[in-house]
């Protein structure tokens, strides 16, 4: 017996030191001061990033070293099932990355367009197919990137007007989100943010959206241009709001047509996704805004969204995300299932 317990002990600290071993070159490249001095120049070289002052680039390294130390950390536990990878966003502090590249604002106007029902409510569901992409369906555009200016409600206002307007007509246009950056001033705060609802307000009141060819996207809010926003290419009727914390009554309403979403999304987890079905740490603090263009279910029997982002083709899945659906918090991941809307036309 007493041979036994000592080969079993034996066997236990061998696999312990091989476990070492195997551990020792990521343990040593995460710790590499060299490493991640060179992984910060060869990201400067691949984004054009270049500092006017040694001090500024000093200080713009630490904040990538704290950045590309998190995704490290993500990528080389436990498996999470998604990836994170340094992206165009690495030398932003979070407070900085959230002024530039988010932009909801929960805000209602004094003169908003109430919807006359809203549809999804409570109990009152049908059956929905298990799958649904409707970019596979054509009703999602490319995918376009806000760049430096918080108008995330404007990209996905624009991108839910697209869908539904592409399932009534078969017509798949893209709109432009620079008139309502331009010309939605009653509502909206352009570059300062803005809400999906009180961009449909806008359409309603304006006749419709002109498309992005004849009005495109400048990334700054300037002088409306009241010629191109008299043309109007899509027009909607009104919209109308899934019911809040609510992820099945939101599935309905993703499977009739794209789905306007508002979410934390400045996390830092959220900031660096690259691939999976993301299950990442953020909160419920709404500040971005995306458009929830489908659903599915992994082999693995994992539910979850799928969202087109304004981030560029770089961020993401080509700029689309796969997020957990259907988990324990009614309020969804991130607050997705909070304040969901569509219009109608």
């Amino acid at each position: 017996m007493q041979t036994q317990m000592a080969f079993s002990n034996k066997c236990q600290a061998s696999l312990l030191i091989l476990l070492a071993i195997w551990a020792i070159p990521a343990l040593c490249r995460f710790l590499s001061e060299e490493y991640v001095l060179q992984s910060h120049e060869e990201w400067m070289a691949l984004h054009g990033r270049v500092y006017e002052t040694a001090e500024e680039k000093e200080r713009r390294y630490d904040i990538f070293k704290n950045n590309f130390a998190h995704v490290e950390k993500v990528n080389n536990g436990v498996d999470r099932g998604f990836k994170l990878a340094i992206n165009k966003f690495a030398d932003l502090t979070d407070d900085e990355f959230r002024s530039l590249f988010t932009g909801y604002k929960r805000e209602t106007s004094k003169t908003k367009t109430k919807p006359e029902t809203k549809s999804f409510l409570h109990g009152n569901f049908t059956d929905v197919p298990t799958y649904m992409n409707w970019r596979e369906k054509g009703a999602v555009t490319l995918v376009k990137n806000q760049g430096n200016c918080g108008c995330c409600w404007a990209f996905s206002a624009v991108a839910a007007v697209e869908g539904i307007n592409q399932i009534k007509t078969g017509k798949l246009i893209s709109l432009s989100e620079q008139e309502l950056l331009n010309c939605d001033t009653q509502y909206n705060k352009g570059c300062l943010g803005g809400s999906m609802e009180n961009a449909f307000d806008f359409m309603v009141s304006n006749g419709g959206l002109t498309t992005e060819d004849d009005y495109p996207y400048e990334e700054r809010q300037q002088t409306c241009k009241t010629d191109k926003a008299a043309r109007h290419a899509v027009a909607i009727t009104g919209f109308d709001l899934v019911s809040s914390y609510d992820e099945e009554a939101l599935l309905q309403a993703v499977a009739n047509q794209p789905v306007c979403v508002a979410i934390e999304g400045s996390g830092r987890d959220f900031r660096f996704y690259k691939s999976g079905v993301f299950k990442g740490n953020c909160g419920t603090n709404l500040d971005h805004g995306v458009t929830a263009i489908g659903y599915g279910t992994e082999s693995d029997g994992t539910k979850y969204w799928l969202v087109k982002n304004s981030w560029g083709t770089e961020w993401g899945e080509d700029g689309f995300m796969r997020i957990q659906r259907d988990v324990e918090a009614e309020e969804g991941l991130c607050g997705l299932a909070i304040a969901p809307s569509y219009p109608s036309q």
